[in-house]
């Protein structure tokens, strides 16, 4: 049978690398995991103490699409908790993780052919959804000295129907402040673009608290997910929150891509957003972890790093080690047990000089896995 022209996306590099520390731990090796971006620990108590009672109470089937009212109030509830937007439940959408949340958006608001902007490095899935749905993705290049992230100047003139922002980002872990933020929304708008604020890692910050788009406007679709912060990554249930005027059209959607998010996981989720005290011994983990990477990696030759704002990453510039990122990151696996991943994940044109480290895995498992990055950079 023939294959279409839009199936022909490129490979998420990570989940090869994962395949191949999988293959070297089936083979009797013991593996560092600082590949995946996935928290170590798993869901709330709670979360699955709410589930067991569902199931035992009766059986579970759709929901409507838009996801459970409960979970709908809950969530924008937060956002008065957390951000001080008073948030109007009806336009939150419960989705099938992040990724269904992309795929609502990108379906909602473009037609075939148009250009949406990326920053790069970026989630490269961000550019692979988007060519499967037949869209242009446009990479930023961004520069180091606006931390990696987008500014109004990288998009001047590229005649853009949309731009994708995540702060705190992936693979960088750096943010956008307000005046930051607010001057993407504007340069934006003023472009007739449409503004899609990932915000998957909400939550998970150290020094200042992220910032929402939905501080500054109304105008923008924010995605996030319980995948994260909220330890949930199996359970692919997420959330976006959509324009007044857009929460029909993306129902309409919704209703025939997923039909719902699983009913399940909806359950779950609404009481992991309670699990307070659970969910802020995580991150003392990512704070401890933070720490060591930043400390560990100079001490074993990676010293171009910029620190993270966010999320579980560290990204590295390894220009001064090598010009193949994927070659060093399988010589780091089979030379010292650590899985990384390689930067042409993130970065199309620079990623073959740089690597990303990710610390959500235990404090034991990062000292371990740094000390052992550090001899491999001494005998190499």
């Amino acid at each position: 049978m023939r294959v279409s022209r839009r199936s022909s996306v490129d490979p998420f590099i990570v989940m090869d690398v994962m395949e191949a520390a999988r293959r070297a731990e089936e083979a009797g090796r013991h593996i560092i995991h600082m590949e995946v971006g996935q928290p170590g620990t798993g869901a709330p108590k709670a979360a699955a103490a709410a589930l067991t009672a569902a199931m035992q109470a009766g059986p579970l089937g759709y929901t409507v699409a838009l996801g459970l009212p409960a979970l709908r109030a809950r969530i924008a509830q937060m956002y008065g908790d957390w951000y001080n937007v008073d948030l109007d439940p009806a336009r939150v959408v419960i989705t099938p993780g992040s990724s269904g949340g992309f795929l609502l958006a990108f379906t909602a608001l473009f037609d075939t052919g148009d250009r949406v902007g990326i920053g790069a490095p970026g989630y490269p899935s961000y550019r692979q959804i988007l060519r499967a749905l037949d869209l242009v993705p446009v990479d930023l290049e961004t520069a180091p000295e606006n931390r990696l992230q987008p500014v109004p100047a990288d998009f001047a003139g590229q005649n853009l129907a949309g731009l994708m922002v995540a702060s705190p980002a992936n693979p960088t872990g750096t943010m956008l402040d307000r005046p930051a933020m607010q001057a993407l929304v504007q340069a934006t708008a003023e472009q007739g673009a449409s503004f899609i604020s990932d915000e998957i890692y909400h939550g998970i910050e150290y020094e200042a608290k992220a910032v929402t788009a939905l501080e500054i406007t109304d105008d923008a679709y924010v995605i996030n997910s319980f995948s994260k912060y909220f330890s949930m990554t199996g359970w692919r249930v997420g959330w976006m929150v959509v324009p007044e005027d857009h929460v029909r059209v993306v129902e309409r959607i919704a209703q025939n891509m997923f039909i719902c998010a699983p009913h399940a996981s909806q359950i779950a989720a609404l009481a992991a957003m309670d699990a307070t005290d659970e969910l802020e011994a995580n991150m003392e983990v990512y704070r401890a972890n933070r720490r060591l990477m930043l400390d560990g990696l100079p001490a074993a030759g990676f010293t171009n790093i910029a620190p993270p704002d966010g999320a579980f990453y560290v990204y590295a510039d390894v220009s001064d080690l090598t010009e193949d990122s994927r070659a060093f990151a399988a010589e780091i696996l089979r030379e010292a047990g650590v899985a990384v991943t390689p930067g042409l994940d993130f970065d199309q044109a620079r990623g073959n000089q740089t690597l990303r480290f990710s610390y959500a895995r235990s404090t034991a498992d990062i000292a371990q896995g740094l000390e052992r990055l550090k001899t491999f950079m001494q005998r190499r």
